[in-house]
């Protein structure tokens, strides 16, 4: 069960008018920190941002379906979990524990800044050339701003 906090910050996300992937940033952000704090670990930063998204879209955050080219079990975990959002039933006891546990004995490396940034390297690696050149001309806008507050 995602935190209060983010469940809130999330729904002004929402309320602003933001992407769902945004609202659902703050999902991933909370997993990456619970990896961080040690209430669990994770194989690899994919596997934390998967979970966050996941609990997104649980929590109703109408995020689209995973691009075509990914396997046919992590469409049905998004299509499970998007289901389970329409239902309001409490998630077994037995299994809930069985995957906390077994997410206990990962590693907590997944969550360091190195883990993260070669995740965000190759995840950008795979898009094309203008989207990121794109989103490189928007981050310099933001830090323009930033820098003139």
């Amino acid at each position: 069960m995602p935190e209060a906090q983010t469940l809130k910050r999330a729904r002004q996300d929402k309320a602003a008018g933001k992407s769902p992937t945004t609202q659902a940033g703050e999902f991933v952000r909370e997993e990456i920190h619970h990896v961080r704090e040690g209430k669990h670990g994770a194989r690899s930063a994919k596997q934390a941002i998967a979970i966050g998204l996941s609990k997104a879209r649980r929590a109703g955050v109408k995020l689209p379906p995973p691009p075509a080219g990914s396997s046919k079990r992590t469409k049905q975990g998004a299509e499970s979990a998007t289901r389970a959002a329409k239902r309001r039933r409490a998630p077994s006891a037995r299994r809930s524990r069985a995957v906390t546990t077994a997410l206990k004995h990962e590693s907590r490396a997944a969550a360091s800044h190195a883990a993260l940034a070669r995740q965000a390297r190759s995840a950008a690696k795979r898009r094309g050339r203008s989207a990121r050149k794109a989103a490189a001309r928007k981050a310099a806008k933001t830090r323009k701003r930033h820098l003139a507050e």
